[in-house]
């Protein structure tokens, strides 16, 4: 059942506190060669901290954006800084994406899977476990990104729940775990994004309700002494 197009939108108001991209430092504006070496470096970072891990190395990152080392460093003094301005343009893409696809679609269960999908393209689900277990660590404007995602779609979980379209007994958190399992590249294989789509396509499709509730497939499992999945409200 589609709910009217004013439950979604609220979904963007969920991050109105926040700006919607990181913050750029006050002072005279950098050159545009500048910026443009800046958003080349975080580019090749991206892809090489998705095939490589957060500890490759940053020559390889240098070579990739087409810039020398002593550029890279004049941007990012060190690995630290780099990996927050990596996450920190990919998180704000995803919540401002989040919110838009929330107020063009009358169906959550549609604006839930565009915006998975669009983190597919943002490479969040080779990223995400980075940032699940960096995001605290980081300063707070990550974190305060991060919110406006997690908000959103958790909104968007709780209307498709209410409406009887998705299972009671999975959370965001699932999900992103989920992504990151299907999103990271296997060592000796090709990896292509396509794949990718087509497995959280299944994944999702696995979500849609009628199907049988987690305490119904494995009751054994459903004990109070186990871990129960997150709640979004």
């Amino acid at each position: 059942m589609n709910r009217r197009v004013s439950e979604p939108q609220a979904v963007a108001t969920a991050g109105r506190d926040y700006k919607a991209g990181p913050t750029q430092p006050s002072g005279p504006r950098p050159r545009a060669d500048a910026v443009r070496n800046r958003e080349r470096i975080l580019a090749a970072a991206r892809q090489v901290f998705v095939e490589r891990g957060p500890k490759a190395p940053l020559d390889e990152i240098a070579r990739r954006a087409g810039v020398g080392n002593a550029t890279l460093y004049r941007h990012f003094r060190e690995r630290r800084s780099l990996l927050h301005a990596v996450l920190l343009s990919v998180v704000s893409r995803l919540a401002d994406q989040v919110e838009r696809v929330a107020a063009e679609n009358t169906d959550a269960l549609t604006a839930l899977e565009r915006f998975l999908h669009d983190a597919v393209d943002e490479r969040l689900g080779a990223l995400c476990g980075l940032l699940l277990d960096k995001c605290g660590q980081f300063p707070t404007e990550l974190s305060a990104q991060y919110a406006r995602v997690e908000a959103a779609a958790c909104r968007l979980m709780d209307i498709a729940r209410r409406d009887g379209r998705i299972r009671a007994d999975i959370g965001f958190q699932d999900v992103l775990v989920a992504m990151s399992l299907l999103a990271r590249p296997l060592p000796g294989t090709d990896h292509h994004l396509a794949d990718v789509h087509r497995r959280l396509q299944l994944l999702l499709n696995g979500l849609r309700l009628p199907a049988r509730e987690w305490a119904e497939t494995a009751p054994a499992l459903a004990s109070p002494d186990r871990a129960q999945p997150d709640e979004c409200s």
